[in-house]
């Protein structure tokens, strides 16, 4: 019969191998996903400890938003999450998106009840140099290269206060790991944070900044 013949095929075996490992790949993928996303909000709730927050998933397994509100007594008034991860339920797709963005991405927005001081960017070199931050006004501030812990970083800054502010964040001896840029915006009354997140890492990386946060800020 020519159904018999046809699962005996080695085309037909190759497309039913395909189709397991992509089915495979996509639960496997998502609960990756599901995991990162879920154990970087909780560390980020044991940091921040907000009194309410708000939860949207923006990108089906690969996109997800928070809003957490801290305290009265909070140097902030709330702070935004945005997560956006890797497409590792989309085996075929993957790789093209690795190429292309190389890392989750974790966004922390910590919106401040005061004008931080003068604008100022603390930029890890490699990530500059890969598709890195457009900062606006960079030709109107001051650049130098230091060193944070094993990498080195960019630290742009428009008065010397500002520096100091980064460069007390740098003397604490915590290790950068994974963060890749924080940024003041004055104007906008926001303390800007991206870092790779990874799974039972977050709060180890972000507490210092976090603890660090309100000493720079107009009391």
């Amino acid at each position: 019969m020519p159904s018999e013949n046809l699962v005996t095929q080695p085309v037909f075996l190759l497309f039913i191998a395909l189709t397991f490992m992509l089915t495979a790949g996509y639960f496997w993928g998502r609960r990756k996903n599901k995991k990162i996303y879920i154990s970087s909000l909780i560390d980020l709730e044991k940091i921040i400890k907000p009194i309410d927050q708000t939860f949207t998933n923006i990108g089906g397994a690969i996109g997800y938003h928070a809003t957490l509100f801290t305290e009265d007594k909070s140097v902030l008034s709330h702070v935004d999450v945005t997560i956006t991860l890797l497409p590792r339920q989309a085996w075929m797709y993957f790789p093209i998106s690795f190429l292309i963005r190389r890392w989750d991405r974790l966004f922390i927005t910590m919106n401040l009840k005061t004008h931080p001081p003068a604008e100022g960017h603390l930029i890890e070199r490699s990530y500059a140099g890969f598709r890195g931050p457009r900062i606006t006004n960079e030709n109107k501030l001051k650049k130098e290269e230091v060193q944070w812990g094993k990498a080195r970083f960019i630290l742009l800054y428009a008065t010397k206060t500002t520096r100091n502010h980064f460069m007390n964040l740098i003397k604490g001896g915590q290790d950068p790991s994974r963060i890749k840029h924080i940024a003041f915006v004055p104007h906008q009354k926001k303390c800007f944070v991206f870092m790779i997140p990874k799974a039972n890492k977050v709060a180890a990386d972000f507490a210092p900044v976090f603890d660090w946060l309100p000493s720079t800020v107009h009391k």
